[in-house]
């Protein structure tokens, strides 16, 4: 099966579990075949190589979605401005009436929005110069004339013309795929599904995809796009109507690609609940956890069964970590676990304040534990050490997770854990706060303590390190979870099936795949199963597959017995 993997500012270009998932994805289902459409989202990931693509990945498209439009102004009928004008006043339309925040506002304009989206999708398929048309000056009054009519929320009434340049700025960037050459005979029309690696944007392709040759929608969220949206936190902040339109665009987009989708796999419970929330249809929601590989961390020896009390805490390290309430917490402890140990592993995150506050953690360990010294001859050591994965003392991440008698998780704000699920593919008792999916991925395997509270911190890692037997059983009951519900080979086995459910679930669409009845409605199943299989490295080849894929038969009463290829 040819598969259409589509993505936003991930694989095959960034780094981390975007890329990560990806991988594993492609290559554990090395039967398909993926022609990966990419989005650039920003300029960091396209300064760097992309990752080697294995065999049955071609990078078919890729696109920026940012950066200016060419500066070429193509002359534009007035007939197709004035529908580029109703279209995008649709759109428009539909996130000022959402953007004041109810629920049913946001459904009521569904319509409404993917008429204006579709439609935009239509006038570009014809050749008009679409990202040009939404740099012009039109876009702006239509802009203007949503805002300041009648109904619109007083959120956005207030926008001013720097607010619209930056909407429309904005806007442009995420339409984009409207207008790329991905639909072709040659791109997005031969897949049989597409995947989308996240809602939004990514999914934008898809959509199209679906609406010119009925492909199926395939939406997979670890992290659930719009939420990210809602969180993020710009270099500039940005004034409200710009925040409130955007956020309003982006939820109408998701609500959108939730409606279109077959099948949505949510990466977690939690992901999922936010989906739901969004107005994705719960029957059409199936969580599907990341996989993970276990193989590495299968010969780390069980933790020992004696007095050691080494704490370990690893991860990207940022504002949200709660590392400051973790040295708090160790703080305490080490006034009932005198020799308890606490190691922090890991390099600094994506979040600009990063920096800062790895160095505000160092001076309060230096604050909290100063260095201890036997006499006056020896240099002390604090209990507490700041240390990457590849240092001397912490080459691997399997040496890192050796070494613990108990891995501790402080975050704040947290979304898929995954040094919690490494943590039990090595067998080791864990203490995490309740944040993000941890309740979720733990399973009552490990202890659980409110976020921000460094005295319960302390008390659940006291209560581990001095019970060895009861460390044995948790992290024995972890890595039995963590093997049965996280690992890679649970992923592939999903989506294999999910794959094969959707093909044989919808219609075959125009994708060399299917016949249409009067009308131009699909017929499911019109042609044989095998019609699917490649026929050859060639595109004719594979546009006109052998006599016995299409049915046809040799031995054709009535004198066709001869009529062959050439019929």
């Amino acid at each position: 099966m040819r598969i259409g993997l589509l993505t936003e500012g991930g694989y095959p270009y960034a780094f981390g579990e975007a890329q990560g998932w990806c991988e594993r994805l492609v290559r554990g289902l090395a039967g398909h075949d993926f022609a990966l459409y990419a989005l650039i989202a920003h300029s960091r990931p396209e300064a760097r190589d992309p990752a080697e693509l294995p065999a049955n990945v071609t990078l078919t498209g890729r696109a920026r979605l940012w950066g200016e439009v060419p500066a070429a102004r193509p002359r534009v009928g007035r007939r197709a401005r004035r529908r580029f004008a109703e279209h995008f006043g649709d759109l428009v339309a539909a996130c000022v009436a959402a953007s004041a925040g109810e629920r049913s506002a946001v459904d009521g304009q569904a319509d409404r929005f993917g008429s204006g989206l579709y439609g935009l999708a239509d006038l570009a398929r014809t050749g008009v110069a679409l990202p040009a048309l939404l740099r012009g000056e039109d876009v702006v009054r239509v802009l203007e004339a949503a805002c300041h009519g009648p109904g619109a929320p007083s959120a956005v009434q207030g926008a001013q013309v720097a607010d619209l340049l930056a909407c429309v700025a904005e806007l442009e960037s995420a339409l984009r795929p409207l207008s790329l050459d991905w639909y072709g005979e040659d791109g997005l029309a031969r897949v049989a599904l597409c995947h989308a690696a996240s809602a939004g944007t990514a999914a934008l392709p898809g959509l199209l995809a679906k609406r010119f040759f009925g492909t199926p929608l395939l939406v997979t969220e670890h992290g659930v796009r719009l939420r990210e949206h809602y969180l993020a936190h710009p270099g500039a902040p940005r004034p409200a109507p710009v925040r409130v339109l955007l956020a309003a665009f982006r939820r109408a987009l998701a609500a959108e690609t939730y409606a279109q989708a077959a099948l949505i796999t949510p990466g977690s419970g939690r992901a999922r609940r936010w989906q739901e929330r969004c107005g994705a249809d719960p029957a059409r929601l199936r969580t599907v956890y990341p996989g993970m590989d276990a193989g590495p961390f299968a010969e780390v020896p069980d933790a020992a069964a004696d007095d050691s009390a080494t704490l370990v805490w690893t991860g990207a390290i940022g504002p949200d970590k709660g590392l400051i309430g973790l040295l708090h917490a160790f703080a305490e402890l080490r006034r009932a676990v005198p020799g308890a140990r606490l190691r922090i592993i890991g390099g600094l995150g994506a979040d600009p304040e990063a920096a800062g506050y790895r160095a505000q953690c160092r001076a309060l360990a230096v604050q909290l534990f100063p260095d201890e010294a036997v006499d006056d001859r020896t240099a002390g050591e604090s209990p507490v050490s700041f240390e990457e994965i590849g240092d001397p003392t912490a080459p691997t991440v399997v040496d890192v997770y050796a070494s613990a008698t108990v891995l501790v998780l402080s975050s704040t704000v947290e979304g898929f854990p995954r040094s919690l699920v490494e943590a039990m593919f090595c067998g080791r008792a864990t203490v995490s706060t309740d944040t993000g999916a941890v309740c979720e991925v733990i399973g009552g395997t490990g202890l659980v303590v409110p976020p921000r509270n460094p005295r319960a911190l302390a008390d659940a890692c006291r209560a581990l390190l001095t019970d060895p037997e009861r460390r044995a059983r948790l992290g024995a009951a972890a890595r039995a979870r963590a093997l049965e519900l996280f690992t890679v080979e649970q992923n592939l086995t999903a989506f294999r099936g999910i794959y094969a459910e959707l093909l044989a679930r919808g219609p075959v669409g125009p994708a060399g795949c299917g016949a249409a009845a009067g009308g131009g409605v699909p017929r499911p199943f019109a042609r044989p199963a095998e019609i699917r299989v490649p026929c050859g490295p060639s595109p004719t080849a594979a546009a006109r597959p052998p006599s016995w894929a299409r049915g046809e038969r040799a031995d054709r009463a009535g004198g066709e017995a001869g009529r062959g290829e050439g019929a």
